[in-house]
């Protein structure tokens, strides 16, 4: 079984974070977790255009003043309050910091979190695919899940004891891939949900032509996916969920958005590779895409270290 027992949930003042709440709030009921809720302020620079200003560095940042600081906690208290579950615990945490990404990252390691739950913002263009810089950021630095609410989302998830009942696994047979399965079995196990697995069979561009000018056999190359995806569930996880593979040919991102349509998912899991600073970047284009077209949560699972 998955222990979530803690759970921090980054917030601002937006319908985004109400979404991350009723989220991070309905998995905490499920698994008896403690959510903290977390509003950092990034205090902003004093902009002085006039040559005879006389006070503190135009540059250094100004903290807000302590009646500053206590409306804005009240104003987080009262939006945890509506949407507070009356059986789960939860706590209130406002910081001040220069880099907000940072702060979360800090406070998940001193809280010891199992799971960070955040909502995104709904943008266009190139805003849109970095989902936000104080998002993009945790997601690709944090160690630990992320679950990541899109603007997309149900307001509300329904009402019940369950979390998740229709989980998607993108899998690519990475290790990092491998991390997110034995994730999301223990979450379907637990839920008695459904667990789709998902294999994009890609052609890439430079072998695009090659290939369209010989005997290309996608059916046997299918099955053999197919294969390799049922080898990776096991006959005792079949016994109390039910499973089904899915192999497409096509691009992974837009396939694995169309079969979670398809499939009426609320979930996506997702493995991230730490790689390269490329990479890191992007985050990997299909991981990335998946999490700005997704209309139900993503969860992304960093590939898990062995034991030295």
């Amino acid at each position: 079984m998955i222990d979530i027992a803690n759970i921090l949930c980054p917030v601002d003042s937006s319908e985004f974070s109400r979404r991350a709440l009723d989220r991070a709030f309905s998995i905490a009921r499920w698994y008896g977790s403690t959510v903290t809720a977390l509003h950092v302020i990034t205090p902003a620079p004093v902009l002085v255009s006039s040559p005879y200003y006389v006070g503190p560095d135009p540059l250094t940042p100004v903290a807000l003043a302590a009646p500053g600081l206590q409306r804005v906690r009240a104003d987080i208290e009262c939006l945890v309050e509506s949407e507070r579950v009356p059986e789960v615990e939860v706590g209130v945490v406002v910081e001040e910091a220069p880099d907000a990404y940072r702060e979360i990252l800090t406070q998940a390691d001193r809280l010891d979190t199992d799971l960070i739950v955040m909502g995104t913002h709904g943008r266009s263009g190139f805003d849109r695919l970095f989902l936000g810089s104080v998002a993009e950021k945790v997601l690709r630095k944090s160690r630990r899940p992320v679950l990541t609410v899109p603007a997309h989302a149900p307001d509300t998830m329904p009402r019940g004891p369950l979390p998740f009942r229709r989980i998607l696994v993108g899998m690519d047979f990475s290790a990092a891939a491998r991390t997110a399965l034995d994730y999301a079995i223990t979450l379907a196990g637990e839920a008695d949900a459904t667990l789709t697995l998902v294999h994009v069979m890609e052609v890439v561009p430079p072998f695009q032509e090659a290939a369209s000018s010989i005997a290309f056999d996608t059916v046997a190359w299918s099955e053999d996916v197919r294969k390799r995806l049922r080898a990776l569930v096991s006959d005792s996880v079949r016994s109390f969920c039910t499973v089904e593979e899915v192999v497409t040919l096509g691009k992974p991102y837009c396939d694995i958005l169309e079969v979670a349509r398809e499939k009426a998912s609320d979930l996506i899991v997702m493995g991230v590779q730490g790689r390269n600073a490329a990479d890191l970047l992007l985050f990997g284009s299909t991981t990335h895409r998946v999490l700005c077209g997704a209309t139900c949560p993503v969860l992304t699972l960093r590939e898990r270290k062995a034991a030295a």
